[in-house]
C-alpha cells in the first residue's frame, strides 16, 4: 500500500529569502525559506537537508534541540519534496566551498512539507550519465539541475541586456505578425491553415525580414525585436525548428554603421553578462579568403591549420587525381598539420577521409613524414621534381602530415578540407577554449548555384543590395556578383548575420528576374514590397542573430538544446509531451483538411 502523507499548508509563513544569496554576513538573520529537496542525510541525531530553490542550495539543519514535531517531519523527507522552513540562520561548523552558502546553515524552527514526491527516473543532481532521450521526456525534472537551470536563467539576463542597449541607442521594439504570408526563397514554411478562409493558409514567419524592411518604409528609422521564427527543414545537432532571432534594422545607414552598433551590442553583452572586455572594432575577412584560408564562410580562427593552394605545384603531375581535377578547372589544396605526425596516425588520417568524403571528396591524400621516413597515399605517382616542388609549397618538415584534397569543384575542395581541419584541432587539442574570437565575413556572393534547381538561388535572400559596380554582370556571370551582406562569426560559429537592403524598385525587379521570377511570380509573392517601394524608400539595411546559438557562444555551452527551456529532437518531436500528433477527425473537417494515406 502507498504511503500516504498529510500536506501542510503555507498557513502564515512567507518566503523572505532566496537560498542561494545568503552569506555569512546574513548569520543570526530569522528567515523563511522555500525550494526542494536536493538530498537529506540523517547522521542519527543530527539530519541534513540540502535545500535548492531557483538561486541555488542551502543546508537546512535539524538536531536534538529542534521540536519533536518538526524534527519528525524532517525525518520523514526525501528527495524532490517540496517545503518551506523557517528558522535562524547561522554560521556552519563544517565550512564547505563546494556551494555558495558553504559558510551558513538554517537552523529549522518550523517546517512545511508543501508536496511529497514518487522517486526520479534519474537523480536531480549533475555530474551523471543520463540518457538524452530521458532527460528531455522529464526535462522538467532535468531543469532542476543547476547545469540546465543556470543557462535558463542566464538567456534571460541576456534577452534584458539586449534590449537595454538597442533602447539606449534609440531603436523601438516593435512585434511583426505570427501569421503571415507564405513567400518563397527560403526553407520550407510551417504552414497554419485558416478555418475562415478554407483551402487558404497562413505561414509561420521563418524571419520578419519582409516586416522589417516595410516599418523602415513606415519611418521608424530604428528597429528591434526579440522574435520567434520557425523554419520546417532537417534538423542538424544545432538547429531547432523554432528558434528566436534578436532582428534589427536602421535607415540611411551603410554596412559600416550596422556593424558599429551591432559591435557596441556584443561589447556591452560580454561586460554586463559576463565581465569580459570585447576589443572592438573586429577585424573584417572578405568571403573568399575566408574560404581560401579556412574552407569556410564562418572560419574558427583560434588556431592555424590553414589551407594552401597547392595546385600550380601538382599541374600536369603524373597523379591522375591531382592532374584531372586541374584539368577541368579545379583546385588541388592542403593542410598541413605541422609536428603532429605522432598524433595523427594511418588510423586517425582514415577517420579525417571519411570526414572528408561526407563533405562530398571522393577521399583524402596524405603524406606523414616522420624522422625516420615518409609514408604517402600518392607520392609514388610523382617525380622525384614534382615531390620536392610539393614539398617546397607546403613547407614540409619531419613532424609534419600533409592532407591533400583535389575536385574539379572548389566548393567541395573547401568544405572537405575545412571539416578535416576541425576535426583535427579538436582531435588534437588546438583549440583554446578560453578565447572569444570574433570577426565579420564581408562581400559575400549574391548568387549561389544550386544543383538541385538547377538555377541560380540568392545566397541570403533576395532583398540584399548587389555591389553597385558589379550590377553589369548580373546577367552576363551571376557568380561574380557580390552582396553588401556580412555575418557575425564567433569562433566557428555564424552569430548574426545581415545586409544592405535593396530601396530602389528597378534594381530589385532586376535581381528578381536575375532569380528566375516571372513578373506574375514576384508580384504574387512580393507584391505588397513592390507596393510600398513606389512611395519613397530610405536606405535601410540591418542584421539578426540566433539568439539560442548567441547565447550557447557566450555560455561555453556545446549543444543548442541546453539553451532552450523546451527543446525538439532529430525528428522535430517534443518527447516530454509526444507532439506532433494526429489530431481528431472533427478539427480536421472544420479546417476542410483531409488525409491522403
Amino acid at each position: 500500500m502507498d504511503e500516504v502523507i498529510e500536506m501542510d499548508t503555507m498557513g502564515m509563513l512567507r518566503r523572505t529569502h532566496y537560498c542561494g544569496g545568503l552569506r555569512a554576513g546574513d548569520a543570526g538573520t530569522r528567515m523563511t525559506v522555500a525550494g526542494s529537496v536536493a538530498r537529506c542525510r540523517d547522521k542519527g541525531g543530527v539530519i541534513f537537508v540540502d535545500l535548492r530553490d531557483t538561486t541555488g542550495i542551502l543546508q537546512l539543519i535539524f538536531d536534538d534541540s529542534t521540536q519533536r514535531d518538526v524534527f519528525g517531519k524532517a525525518s520523514t523527507l526525501k528527495s524532490e519534496y517540496v517545503v518551506m522552513a523557517e528558522g535562524t540562520l547561522r554560521l556552519r561548523e563544517a565550512k564547505t566551498d563546494k556551494i555558495a552558502t558553504g559558510d551558513v546553515e538554517l537552523f529549522v524552527t518550523d517546517l512545511r512539507v508543501l508536496s511529497a514526491a514518487e522517486t526520479t527516473p534519474f537523480e536531480i543532481r549533475d555530474g551523471l550519465n543520463v540518457n538524452d532521450q530521458l532527460r528531455l521526456k522529464y526535462r522538467y525534472l532535468d531543469l532542476r539541475r543547476p547545469s540546465a537551470h543556470e543557462p535558463i536563467v542566464m538567456r534571460a539576463k541576456i534577452a534584458k541586456a539586449i534590449r537595454a542597449y538597442y533602447d539606449a541607442q534609440d531603436f523601438v521594439e516593435i512585434e511583426t505578425p505570427m501569421l503571415i504570408k507564405s513567400t518563397p526563397e527560403g526553407a520550407r514554411d510551417y504552414l497554419v491553415p485558416s478555418r475562415v478562409q478554407p483551402g487558404h493558409f497562413y505561414a509561420l514567419p521563418q524571419s520578419p525580414q519582409l516586416y522589417k524592411q516595410l516599418l523602415m518604409l513606415s519611418g521608424f528609422d530604428k528597429y528591434y525585436q526579440i522574435v520567434r521564427c520557425f523554419r520546417d527543414e532537417d534538423l542538424r545537432a544545432n538547429r531547432q525548428p523554432e528558434f528566436t532571432q534578436v532582428d534589427m534594422e536602421m535607415s540611411f545607414c551603410d554596412e559600416n554603421d550596422i556593424m558599429t552598433v551591432n559591435e557596441g551590442l556584443i561589447k556591452h553583452l560580454f561586460k554586463e553578462i559576463l565581465g569580459k572586455d570585447v576589443e572592438t572594432p573586429f577585424r573584417r575577412m572578405p568571403y573568399p579568403e575566408a574560404m581560401a584560408r579556412y574552407g569556410s564562410d564562418k572560419p574558427d580562427t583560434r588556431f592555424g591549420l590553414e589551407l594552401q593552394d597547392v595546385t600550380d605545384a601538382v599541374r600536369g603531375c603524373g597523379f591522375s587525381v591531382f592532374a584531372n581535377a586541374v584539368e577541368a578547372g579545379g583546385s588541388v589544396r592542403l593542410i598541413n598539420a605541422k609536428g603532429l605526425a605522432d598524433k595523427l596516425t594511418r588510423k586517425e588520417i582514415d577517420k579525417l577521409t571519411e570526414t572528408a568524403k561526407t563533405y562530398g571528396a571522393k577521399g583524402l591524400a596524405y603524406t606523414r613524414i616522420t624522422a625516420d621516413a615518409a609514408t604517402s597515399s600518392f607520392e609514388k605517382f610523382l617525380t622525384e621534381e614534382e615531390k620536392t616542388a610539393l614539398h617546397k609549397a607546403a613547407d614540409a618538415q619531419p613532424g609534419d602530415v600533409l592532407l591533400l584534397a583535389a575536385d574539379a569543384r572548389n566548393d567541395i575542395v573547401f568544405a572537405a578540407l575545412g571539416a578535416v581541419r576541425l576535426a583535427i584541432a579538436e582531435k588534437c587539442g588546438l583549440i583554446d577554449k578560453n578565447r572569444f574570437d570574433f570577426l565579420w565575413v564581408t562581400d559575400f556572393p549574391f548568387f549561389e548555384y544550386s544543383d538541385e534547381e538547377n538555377r541560380w538561388m540568392a545566397k541570403h535572400h533576395p532583398f540584399t543590395m548587389p555591389r553597385l559596380e558589379d550590377l553589369d554582370k548580373v546577367e552576363a556571370d551571376p557568380g561574380a556578383v557580390r552582396a553588401l551582406a556580412y555575418d557575425m562569426v564567433l569562433n566557428g560559429e555564424e552569430i548574426g548575420g545581415g545586409s544592405i537592403r535593396i530601396n530602389d524598385p528597378a534594381i530589385q525587379d532586376r535581381m528578381l528576374r536575375a532569380l528566375g521570377f516571372t513578373e506574375q511570380r514576384a508580384r504574387d509573392s512580393f507584391g505588397f514590397l513592390m507596393d510600398a517601394y513606389k512611395y519613397g524608400a530610405p536606405p535601410h539595411g540591418g542584421m539578426a542573430y540566433g539568439f539560442d546559438r548567441l547565447v550557447m557562444s557566450m555560455l561555453g555551452i556545446d549543444s543548442i538544446r541546453d539553451v532552450v527551456a523546451f527543446p525538439k529532437v532529430q525528428n522535430a518531436g517534443e518527447p516530454m509531451s509526444g507532439c506532433p500528433e494526429c489530431v481528431d477527425p472533427k478539427q480536421l473537417a472544420e479546417l476542410s483538411i483531409a488525409l491522403v494515406e
